[in-house]
């Protein structure tokens, strides 16, 4: 059991926990604190008193209402499908990046001997000033690593050897390196780890699956990389800092060829995320592979809005514990027919790229064991994705009148000012649209999406489509006779930001809904010329927080309301920019949809890359 399930059990059984001048206290029903639960609680409590802390800093900021008249916690729950009970896996969503800083702890790895390159020396000492003005927290190697031994047992010979090393510890967030080039003679080291890996794996192991962290221990001894010295690859990301790669921020370089450039060179570093500086630029590439570029002059930007974000908020997939599992018959369901035409009729854009296998692109075992673990055993990852949203499910009156709403009941774990529920259970919320409060049902949402790493423009409506529902929690339904132990049919990364653009529109912008809505993700934006009368577009100035977080699924959340609130709910088209990640369209209309996305590819208006961002960041003020 892993300190998360332990939370989570403990807590479904009415345990509470929490944290007193650094002292983990517990008050429990009778009987719950086995001796069992005590080793366990023991051996896991340096993880449980760090979520603690930061679940009580996160819960604060959460509760003020913003603008349209919910809280940051209220609509993290909503969108995030904790509205049935507490959890342990829910926390408040932070969208601040001062505030984010301030959770953080970094370390910079010791400069190899006789490093000169005085561009990335510089950069590095400016980014350790920034980090520390932000709040960041930035702990000497001494003082953020400690000494660990392991064992090597070779099959065969039955030789061991045991190693030991200083390693960052797990609670670190993140450590700083630069690019150190491999030896000849670490070459050939490296070439003698990765193979007795594979023997290690095929004779000790026989294919069992182990932990990360027990993978690179095994694999990486030879090795220099800064992955090697961190005690838990999962939860601390390792960021190379390295000469700009002028290839790769060019304008004029295919997207497609950026994929390959900005995935060997992860690959190289090994590492979460790689940071490029020359006299004058910076670049940021992690799995998103933006090719953003940002002056020398914005390092302070550069270092708040795209930076920190992505080290608070690393990208994850959500998994299959989350939701309730089920399935669906797809062949009857009209929506994921309208799914496979949307992909279909997009394929002449070039905005979705073909996507790939990890076993093309990662040549090692031991790195693919690592990956296949941190993905939750996805075997593909593609960029951008299609959805379709269904129409708003509601029971009863879709809005009522605030008397009415005076009248209703509570609901534990949302603050009564916000979200109340009828004797039938149906729940309610208060916001702002136009600066009026308004009283709306929360629908029962749903939508049908590609899978993870599907082929977007020709989709398999037998087993490339899974529904998703959000009532008060998350449910998955696959097509009829899949199953997920079998077939590699995982949700999209970009769930919550899907959820969150349905349930947005459905309060904010019910026209824009009411008979249904096709979702576009790609890696690319419009320029802001390529808008019509009645299209929108938002986001431009968010914090660049990566896929796979329910922050992202927040500010999209917040993108159209802010929208409805400014323009009304006659919106034809809504453009959701995400900061060196790409941007999410919805319209009113399927074919509408397609004319518009294909007419701005067609006039150049449109394109993947970041080539047309910085007429958005340049037009557009975002509240």
């Amino acid at each position: 059991m892993n300190a998360s399930e332990l939370l989570t059990n403990l807590t479904e059984q009415g345990v509470h926990l929490w944290v007193d001048n650094g002292k983990l206290n517990i008050r429990s029903p009778k009987g719950v604190i086995t001796p069992e639960i005590q080793v366990e609680l023991a051996a896991h409590k340096a993880e449980i008193l760090i979520f603690l802390r930061q679940m009580d800093a996160t819960v604060n900021g959460a509760c003020i209402p913003l603008s349209q008249g919910l809280s940051l916690q209220t609509i993290g729950r909503l969108i995030g499908g904790f509205g049935d009970k507490s959890t342990v896996y829910f926390k408040p969503p932070v969208i601040d990046p001062r505030v984010m800083a301030q959770k953080l702890r970094v370390t910079f790895r010791p400069l190899p001997n006789g490093y000169k390159n005085e561009t990335v020396l510089q950069f590095r000492e400016e980014l350790e000033v920034n980090l520390k003005d932000y709040g960041v927290q930035i702990l000497t190697w001494q003082e953020a690593t400690t000494e660990f031994r392991y064992e090597i047992t070779l099959p065969i010979i039955n030789w061991k050897n045991s190693f030991k090393i200083r390693g960052v510890r797990a609670e670190i967030d993140a450590v700083i390196d630069v690019e150190r080039p491999p030896s000849f003679i670490r070459k050939i080291g490296v070439f003698i780890a990765e193979n007795l890996y594979q023997l290690y794996s095929r004779f000790i192991l026989k294919n069992r699956e182990i932990s990360v962290t027990r993978i690179a221990k095994l694999s990486s001894w030879a090795e220099d990389y800064a992955a090697k010295y961190v005690e838990d690859p999962t939860n601390t990301q390792v960021i190379v800092i390295t000469e700009l790669d002028k290839e790769f921020v060019n304008p004029l370089i295919p997207y497609q060829k950026k994929i390959n450039i900005g995935l060997n060179t992860l690959l190289r570093t090994f590492s979460e995320i790689v940071i490029g500086v020359s006299k004058d630029n910076i670049s940021i590439l992690n799995m998103n592979l933006s090719d953003s570029i940002f002056s020398r002059k914005e390092i302070r930007h550069f270092v708040s809005n795209s930076l920190i974000p992505k080290v608070f908020v690393p990208i994850a997939p959500l998994l299959l514990n989350r939701f309730e599992l089920g399935h669906y018959n797809p062949h009857s369901s009209t929506y994921a027919s309208k799914l496979v035409k949307l992909g279909k009729e997009l394929a002449s854009t070039g905005l979705f790229p073909p996507g790939f296998k990890l076993s093309e692109i990662i040549k090692r075992k031991s790195h693919r064991d690592i990956i296949n673990v941190i993905v939750n055993g996805r075997t593909g990852v593609s960029y951008g994705f299609v959805a379709y949203a269904e129409p708003p499910q509601y029971i009863g009156e879709p809005e009522i009148a605030e008397n009415e709403w005076k009248s209703l009941l509570s609901v534990e774990g949302f603050s009564s000012d916000e979200i109340k529920q009828n004797e039938k259970g149906r729940r309610y919320i208060k916001t702002k649209i136009g600066g009026e409060y308004v009283f709306k049902q929360i629908p029962d949402i749903w939508l049908v999406s590609s899978r993870s790493g599907s082929n977007k423009t020709d989709l398999n409506i037998a087993s490339d489509i899974i529904r998703i529902g959000l009532k008060e929690k998350l449910f998955l339904e696959l097509p009829q006779g899949i199953h997920p132990e079998m077939v590699d049919i995982k949700p999209s990364y970009d769930i919550y930001v899907m959820l969150a653009i349905t349930l947005s529109a459905a309060l904010y912008a019910p026209e824009l809904i009411k008979n249904g809505a096709p979702i576009v993700h790609f890696h690319g934006y419009p320029a802001f010329e390529w808008f019509r009368p009645n299209e929108y577009c938002a986001g431009a100035h968010n914090p660049s927080v990566p896929c796979g977080t329910y922050e992202s699924g927040v500010f999209n959340f917040l993108s159209i309301s802010s929208l409805a609130n400014q323009h009304g709910g006659d919106i034809a088209l809504a453009s959701l920019t995400e900061p060196d990640h790409g941007t999410n369209f919805i319209a009113h209309d399927l074919d509408y949809l397609v004319e518009r996305l294909k007419d701005g590819c067609e006039n150049g208006q449109i394109e993947l890359g970041g080539k047309h961002f910085a007429s958005l960041k340049a037009k557009l003020f975002d509240n």
